[in-house]
């Protein structure tokens, strides 16, 4: 039986995910890149991602160049932004939708895939020349990131099973991009009422033994007042 096929009179654009998986290391801010194997941009340092499939979800999509590029899984990811200018692929009209994920260095295992010759952490404020229109995408992550600290629990997603206080301070410090009163920032925090005391204390040196804390909900984001 022959299959009619639908012949659309203007052409349509393709779809892409592009991925931010934000983490913090050496008491920095870092965003994941690949170096790309293939044109355009050949040996270009970009973000991870890739076309969407006809049959496949956004999401799924950016799941699975997350993980056919990186090795990473399991991961919670966020939508950020739709990126649509017309020149900003070489190779064809391109639409990308892009997504970030925050995730604690100790649990993630890296891997470069079959679309990336290699892997690599780098410093959202030292990045190198990015393919396509990903610094772009990078800054729109970290201005979303930063602006959601003041009204969600989403700086907690970097922090370890266990952690101090000083420590989840530190994070907030180091997205802010600079020090916060101590009294009150652990007034706020446990004002969420988000993480609980597990009864046990880390020793740093001489210093005075600190509480450890654990999220009550892992991997949820919340919306606070």
């Amino acid at each position: 039986m022959h299959q009619f096929q639908y012949q659309y009179e203007y052409p349509h654009p393709a779809v892409s995910t592009d991925i931010v998986i934000f983490t913090i290391q050496d008491e920095q801010l870092k965003v994941l890149l690949i170096r790309r194997l293939s044109e355009p941009f050949k040996d270009g340092w970009a973000l991870p991602g890739g076309f969407v499939g006809i049959d496949e979800d956004l999401e799924q999509a950016a799941l699975r160049e997350l993980q056919e590029e990186t090795g990473i899984t399991g991961v919670y990811l966020e939508q950020l932004y739709t990126f649509g200018r017309p020149e900003r692929d070489p190779r064809e009209r391109v639409i990308t939708v892009a997504y970030y994920s925050l995730v604690p260095i100790d649990r993630l295992s890296l891997g470069a895939g079959s679309d990336a010759r290699a892997l690599g952490w780098f410093d959202c404020e030292a990045l190198p020349e990015l393919a396509f229109d990903h610094q772009k995408i990078v800054s729109k992550a970290k201005q979303r990131l930063t602006a959601k600290l003041d009204y969600s629990t989403i700086a907690l997603q970097f922090m370890p099973s266990k952690f101090t206080l000083s420590e989840l301070q530190r994070v907030y410090e180091i997205i802010h991009g600079g020090p916060l009163d101590k009294r009150n920032f652990r007034k706020r925090i446990q004002a969420y009422d988000c993480m609980e005391d597990t009864g046990e204390v880390r020793r740093n040196g001489s210093h005075r033994p600190a509480r450890l804390y654990t999220l009550k909900s892992p991997g949820q984001v919340e919306i606070v007042k």
